[in-house]
């Protein structure tokens, strides 16, 4: 653990002792560095269990898949921010990476915690960058009230789940993550252990988002720069989805008759929010709520409990992280130069950039789980461990499948098709830090169908 969180730190030094003219360069050339070591992690010894650098950090077939995608995305969000960041004084381009690189530390030390107080801690933590980078660095006047709902849902969700891990350890006398699953926990029918159990659930449920209390997601999406929208995407989403598998091993039997209501909601918003992508015109505002609707399957599978739907769970985490981080890429390129993020004054661009239309189709294919990604893989062992559970679910998963190819395509086609409008003059052509940008989201994608199984989490 310490070999991937002690150059991530020694970032900070590069950083503010760089000479203005390579600060990019090298911090571009350290963060991949990183990651590179980080992939070391994937090259798992055990048959099961964890591995532990000390008593606080340590990595299992759960964790290890997002501790490396976290590490590799910094490189690829500097990367991103290069171009609109460039024209600032070098103390705010100082500044800038500083944070995404603090968000990067607190995501390792979260999904790498084996307490689950300091897991709590860390999860807290990424909020303090993740809001400065919004409402400092966010698009229009509106970042202030995106990044009021954002601090207040979150705040809101996860105050409940102090109170709760406090109870937990009082009740079991642990909070370790090794110990917890075995546990001597009997939670009765009685209220206050309903509520208690919600109280556990909640913050995880509204950073996912769930659908219901969602509405945070879009706004922030839509005010925070490029780096803010991948880093929110890949991977602070997926802290509700970690924390959630983690946590819910602990609250049996309750968990039978209490996770309906949330089932409900996650599977009616798969329907939901395909429907309302199918009617926005805001680029970014489609793609964020795509990721409420795969964040629902995700939130699905996780509350069944059962091996394919966590499996499923993390293949799908994991897959979407590598894919809306490229679409919101794609979008920021898109904007830098129609500096519109409406979809239909950036139509036609496949006649002006081919390349990047084949960036788009691809993408947008990883959105909508095209056979052999692993997008599809996910998705479809949480819609056969759902059937497996009821039925009656393949009409809403189905029916998901379905507005998600159309959203998708329909994105494509708005976007790349059609006549170039009269207004696209001037517009400068794609640079090789893009192209090699997408490059970089898309090859992990096709390595993964290759080798599915390293992010099989405990299952196999």
């Amino acid at each position: 653990m310490l070999k991937v969180l002690i150059p991530t730190l020694m970032l900070f030094p590069t950083i503010w002792l760089t000479p203005s003219k390579w600060l990019w360069t090298t911090t571009i050339t350290q963060s991949l560095f990183v990651a590179l070591i980080s992939l070391s992690w994937l090259k798992w010894t055990l048959d099961t269990g964890w591995t532990a650098s000390n008593t606080y950090l340590g990595t299992d077939p759960l964790s290890t898949p997002l501790l490396v995608l976290t590490c590799w995305l910094l490189p690829l969000m500097i990367l991103a921010s290069q171009n609109h960041i460039n024209p600032e004084p070098v103390n705010r381009q100082r500044l800038y990476i500083t944070l995404l690189a603090s968000l990067q530390t607190f995501l390792i030390m979260a999904f790498g915690a084996t307490e689950v107080i300091m897991f709590y801690i860390m999860f807290e933590a990424t909020l303090i960058p993740t809001l400065i980078i919004i409402t400092r660095w966010g698009n229009q006047n509106e970042r202030l009230n995106a990044g009021t709902y954002f601090l207040f849902y979150t705040l809101a969700g996860s105050l409940p789940l102090l109170v709760a891990l406090l109870l937990l350890q009082q009740s079991t006398g642990t909070l370790s993550m090794l110990m917890l699953p075995n546990a001597e926990l009997t939670l009765t029918n009685s209220w206050g252990h309903k509520i208690w159990w919600a109280g556990c659930l909640i913050a995880f449920l509204v950073k996912m988002p769930l659908y219901g209390v969602h509405l945070w997601l879009p706004k922030a999406h839509v005010e925070a720069p490029v780096a803010g929208s991948m880093i929110l995407a890949a991977v602070l989403l997926k802290l509700g989805g970690y924390g959630m598998m983690r946590i819910m091993v602990t609250l049996n039997p309750l968990s039978q008759q209490l996770i309906y209501p949330f089932m409900i909601l996650a599977l009616w918003g798969i329907i939901m929010t395909g429907l309302m992508c199918l009617r926005q015109t805001d680029l970014k505002s489609l793609i964020a709520y795509s990721s409420v609707g795969h964040m629902g399957l995700v939130a699905g599978g996780i509350l069944i409990q059962t091996p394919w739907g966590f499996s499923g769970a993390i293949i799908l985490m994991v897959a979407h992280g590598l894919a809306s981080s490229a679409l919101f890429c794609l979008a920021n390129t898109s904007y830098e130069r129609t500096h519109s993020r409406t979809m239909i004054l950036a139509r036609g661009m496949q006649m002006i950039f081919p390349l990047t239309a084949v960036w788009w189709f691809l993408a947008n294919l990883a959105n909508l789980a095209m056979p052999p990604l692993p997008n599809l893989m996910g998705e479809l062992m949480i819609i056969t461990a759902l059937f497996n559970w009821s039925p009656w679910t393949i009409l809403l998963t189905g029916m998901g499948t379905l507005i998600t190819a159309s959203y998708s395509l329909y994105m494509f086609l708005t976007s790349q098709r059609g006549q170039v409008p009269n207004h696209a003059i001037n517009l400068s052509p794609f640079h090789t830090r893009e192209h090699l940008l997408i490059t970089l989201h898309l090859i992990p994608m096709a390595l993964l169908i290759a080798k599915p199984e390293l992010m099989w989490g405990w299952c196999y």
